[in-house]
């Protein structure tokens, strides 16, 4: 699978922007707060061990580990799979494909087209599918919570950074010139929950739903597929089915007029 490094390069851009910023006009080491960091980022993932269970936050490693995976399908290459094992089916009978599905990666290709082989009903194809992709959802989407939940909390505890920073210095009051030293502190909480809200955990639920989204866009493409050969629907029919899913920016391409002209003197 391909690698997304763009996540990267907007992170670093960002985390740029800010330093830059900071620096053009003040001191860098004057934003840098041990505990203002301690009490957004560990009180935010406290919350976090409230509110979901350990098994599901043990994931957020591998969850992050897909941010960087290219979230752009491979339709064209779906498509013309099915495609394939279509026109061997109708040329070769079903029981042909079988010897295929032992080197087919998607889990849920094979799946479908192994319960086609032994002949079940298209009905209960479609409902097993179904709770399949539903279980697929619901696993992806987990991730998802997590970050969108991490991105309400930590604006939150940097408030509670904040509150606990203005109720120390509003104690010290005897001394003026701690005054703004204080109230700068006691902002950073602030700063730092947004910070991380906004540039970091935010923008990771967004791309995982991204992910989620188009995985399943794809599932919707296999069930259609998988009914089709069952049915024993025409190749090039399956073909614009197939591409009728997609939305109107993506175009998936022959991978050649050789093999296109194969279809066409099939379908003769």
């Amino acid at each position: 699978m391909k690698k997304n490094i763009v996540p990267i390069i907007g992170f670093v851009l960002g985390v740029g922007l800010i330093v830059w910023s900071i620096t053009s006009s003040g001191n860098l080491t004057s934003f840098v707060d041990g505990p203002s960091l301690i009490i957004t980022l560990g009180g935010s993932f406290s919350a976090l061990l409230i509110s979901y269970p350990l098994k599901t936050l043990k994931k957020i490693p591998s969850v992050i580990k897909n941010l960087f995976m290219d979230p752009n399908k491979d339709y064209a290459k779906l498509i013309d799979l099915f495609a394939e094992y279509s026109r061997k089916a109708r040329s070769q009978g079903i029981l042909s494909i079988e010897g295929d599905l032992k080197e087919e990666e998607n889990e849920l290709v094979v799946i479908g087209l192994q319960m086609v082989i032994d002949g079940m009903d298209p009905e209960n194809i479609q409902e097993i599918m179904d709770i399949k992709i539903d279980n697929i959802e619901k696993r992806h989407r987990e991730g998802q919570e997590i970050f969108f939940k991490w991105g309400e909390l930590a604006p939150a505890f940097g408030m509670i950074g904040t509150l606990i920073g203005l109720i120390i210095m509003l104690g010290e009051l005897d001394d003026p010139s701690a005054i703004g030293v204080g109230m700068a502190t006691a902002l950073l909480t602030t700063l730092y929950g947004s910070f991380m809200a906004n540039l970091v955990f935010l923008p990771i639920a967004t791309n995982l739903k991204l992910q989620t989204d188009k995985e399943m866009q794809m599932c919707d493409m296999i069930v259609e597929g998988v009914l089709s050969i069952q049915s024993g629907q025409n190749p090039r029919i399956i073909e614009q089915k197939l591409k009728s899913y997609l939305p109107n920016n993506e175009k998936v391409k022959e991978k050649g007029s050789a093999k296109a002209g194969q279809i066409q003197r099939e379908e003769q």
